[in-house]
């Protein structure tokens, strides 16, 4: 067990060097996170910008979708653009993912690489397929942000206040406030040790995981009128169309955490949230209790995550996406 631990964090140390040495000897970086981006894609967006200003890099910070407004407070660096709506009209031959487990979660940004890009491939998904030229994956990670801060340890840079603030954020997020089980020892060591550096954590909490918008609470009360089960309560699931939206006056960032109210429910095994994004287009969220992986589940549908989190796109109406995931859950739940 010792020897494959000394294995595992030599390879991963390696990793780092590797990544380090990318960084340091190119220049004129894409910075680019995932669809929909959450809080540890935000939050690595702007850690990953942080981490160039200090080596004194000259770099883009892009999306495709708007970063959620509850994250506004990290914008002190440079802008991350929506590519939805500005498009640079240059190429990029240098380019840093963060937080996407495959190539096609960047979306139509990857238009704007170079024939001959060099891409490093930064993430922490179990189901990240090693895309790109140069590869910072730990599966272990809680966080994307979580690498990110041993590289800036890797590229021996100080922590300092905003760059701090980004880290502990994407923890925070993808910990769900420290609570979930990615929230090992290590994970909250850093936590300490920018809490130190003077990361005000209660006031990140409050507003990236207490407070609430109006439109939101109206959708939570449209969703949960949809709550529904099967298989003995094991699987839970509720249903957000676009109607939903728009009568809510809410938008996707709205849609967060809304997945955890059927997983949450005693006996249940395993929570979904369909929200139809277009008719025809279905986007589905799972989480699991822990004796499903529902990655497995979502990557056979040509999505991906992790064991007890993971989500994928159904090209079907709503009706049909529900009863096809009843179907593909249902197996590992007889």
């Amino acid at each position: 067990m010792i020897d494959a631990l000394q294995e595992h964090d030599h390879a991963y140390k390696l990793q780092l060097q590797a990544a380090a040495e990318f960084i340091n000897r190119q220049d004129d970086f894409l910075v680019v996170s995932h669809i929909q981006p959450d809080g540890d894609a935000a939050s690595s967006t702007f850690a990953m910008g942080w981490i160039l200003k200090q080596l004194g890099k000259s770099f883009t910070l892009i999306n495709e979708g708007l970063i959620p407004a509850k994250f506004d407070f990290l914008r002190n660096t440079d802008p991350i653009i929506d590519f939805s709506s500005e498009r640079p009209s240059r190429r990029f031959q240098n380019v840093i993912s963060v937080d996407c487990a495959d190539f096609s979660r960047m979306g139509q940004i990857s238009t704007l690489f170079d024939d001959q890009v060099q891409l490093l491939n930064i993430d922490h998904h179990p189901t990240n397929d090693r895309f790109g030229t140069c590869h910072l994956i730990k599966h272990d990670a809680a966080a994307t942000v979580q690498i990110l801060y041993d590289l800036s340890v890797e590229l021996q840079i100080t922590p300092f206040m905003e760059f701090a603030t980004c880290i502990y954020t994407g923890l925070l997020t993808d910990t769900g406030g420290f609570r979930y089980s990615n929230t090992s020892p290590e994970v909250m060591l850093i936590g300490a040790r920018l809490l130190a550096l003077g990361v005000q954590g209660s006031v990140i909490a409050e507003q990236v995981l207490e407070r609430v918008t109006f439109s939101q609470l109206i959708l939570l009360q449209k969703a949960l009128s949809t709550l529904a089960f099967s298989h003995d309560r094991k699987l839970s699931w509720i249903t957000v169309s676009q109607q939903d939206l728009i009568q809510s006056g809410a938008s996707s960032d709205d849609l967060d955490g809304l997945v955890n109210y059927p997983r949450n429910v005693e006996g249940v095994e395993v929570g979904m949230l369909f929200k139809e994004k277009e008719p025809g287009v279905v986007k589905v969220s799972l989480r699991s209790a822990g004796n499903v992986d529902v990655a497995s589940i979502a990557q056979a549908l040509g999505g991906g995550g992790h064991v007890r989190a993971a989500g994928c796109t159904l090209f079907e109406t709503l009706e049909q996406a529900v009863k096809i995931m009843i179907q593909e859950v249902g197996k590992e739940l007889t």
